[in-house]
């Protein structure tokens, strides 16, 4: 009953062609199919859609957009300064806020968030002097 409901390869209902989950013809993929074929949309409008209803998010129906393979484009290739902006980004992520020491780790969001390290995340009594990631002299 279901696939009935979504069936709609005209657009006459929808506004678009529609069909149902994992009923879609050939020669057209999601964007996240076409990147594992190393295309892009490119621009092109959406094609066609899939629609499900999902017993999860309140038994909601989903939709899935589809384009065309034979329109997509290559994906572009990044440039060596692409390359370089994101590593630089990456490294961001790994310093500590507060000592701007290489965690050897990403951060999660809340540390980042909290502006410190695991290590620094215990809040000590230290006099003024001295920094919150510093290890005191035992």
């Amino acid at each position: 009953m279901t696939a009935v409901r979504f069936y709609d390869p005209t657009g006459a209902k929808y506004g678009i062609p529609t069909y149902p989950y994992r009923l879609a013809p050939d020669g057209y993929a999601t964007r996240r199919q076409l990147r594992a074929q190393g295309l892009r949309p490119g621009g092109q409008d959406i094609a066609a859609q899939v629609m499900w209803r999902t017993r999860r998010y309140g038994r909601r129906v989903r939709v899935a957009y589809l384009y065309r393979v034979d329109a997509a484009l290559p994906v572009r290739t990044m440039t060596p300064a692409k390359w370089a902006a994101l590593a630089k980004a990456n490294a961001a992520r790994r310093l500590c806020p507060r000592c701007d020491r290489d965690a050897g780790y990403t951060l999660p969001h809340l540390a980042r968030h909290l502006r410190r390290l695991r290590g620094c995340a215990r809040p000590r009594r230290m006099n003024r002097m001295e920094s919150c990631c510093e290890q005191p002299d035992r």
